[in-house]
């Protein structure tokens, strides 16, 4: 009788979709198989079929928290799509200035990339004083990379979009290839790890801008309209949502105005 891990897989699959979202259509099945194949490395596992015994019949929550990392996304770099930052800087930058606290969310914060190149356009526009009424909250669903944000340190391909004087200004150069971000940026800017899912969002104080980027397109529209929902939510009325510019949400049938590609708004 041949075996076969389809089942497994499937189930992994589901899995994924129900507890983040996380969708991965039959085209990309094997680079989700792929990066299985790393956690069933890690802890030994013969196949799939294992992994899948490990995941959903023990739930033990480091394979738990290893599956997740694996399937999210988590390539990015510093002023990553520099359209939908330009008019960041030109919309939305001008709604912040008038801020007595600037509170802004990562909500797809990977490595925390996003989060101080945002830190680093308001020391540029506004001048340094301005950090100190500037509060970004980066969230990811994967823990280790949570844990790189917070430290704060990247190897010079991150910074390869990033003009060198703004790598000079606000990195230390640890090694030739190593950077690693200023305490003046490090101050502003908090990491914690988050599920998208787990919806409603635990936040008092609303945000005045969101950056939601490079993240809805893995989640089927259900869950891509559940997600922006419960963003406008914690946004103060008149606050703006960022997303990527392959990213239309225009569709979605949700309450944000769109505004510019990748910028949309809260009613005020």
């Amino acid at each position: 009788m041949i075996v076969t891990d389809q089942p497994a897989y499937d189930a992994i699959r589901d899995w994924l979709s129900a507890r983040c979202g996380i969708t991965f259509p039959e085209h990309k099945s094997a680079v989700l198989r792929q990066r299985l194949a790393r956690v069933n490395q890690s802890f030994s596992y013969k196949d799939l079929n294992d992994l899948a015994h490990g995941l959903l019949e023990e739930q033990k929550e480091d394979v738990q928290l290893a599956v997740m990392h694996v399937a999210s996304t988590n390539h990015t770099y510093f002023f990553r799509e520099p359209e939908v930052l330009d008019r960041f800087r030109k919309i939305v930058m001008p709604y912040l200035q008038k801020k007595r606290e600037m509170r802004i969310w990562s909500a797809a914060a990977s490595s925390g990339d996003e989060a101080y190149t945002v830190a680093v356009m308001i020391a540029e526009e506004f001048g340094a004083e301005a950090l100190s009424r500037l509060n970004i909250l980066g969230t990811d669903i994967s823990g280790p990379v949570v844990e790189q944000a917070e430290q704060g340190i990247y190897q010079l391909k991150q910074l390869d979009k990033t003009e060198r004087r703004l790598v000079q200004k606000y990195f230390t150069a640890l090694n030739p290839n190593t950077f690693a971000v200023k305490d003046s940026l490090k101050s502003c800017c908090t990491f914690r790890r988050m599920n998208l899912k787990a919806q409603p969002y635990p936040f008092n104080n609303p945000f005045q801008v969101v950056f939601c980027r490079n993240i809805l397109y893995y989640f089927d529209r259900d869950d891509q309209r559940a997600t922006l929902e419960a963003i406008y939510e914690v946004t103060e009325p008149g606050g703006y949502l960022v997303t990527s510019v392959t990213e239309s949400i225009r569709d979605l049938d949700t309450r944000w105005e769109p505004v510019a590609t990748g910028i949309h708004r809260r009613a005020a």
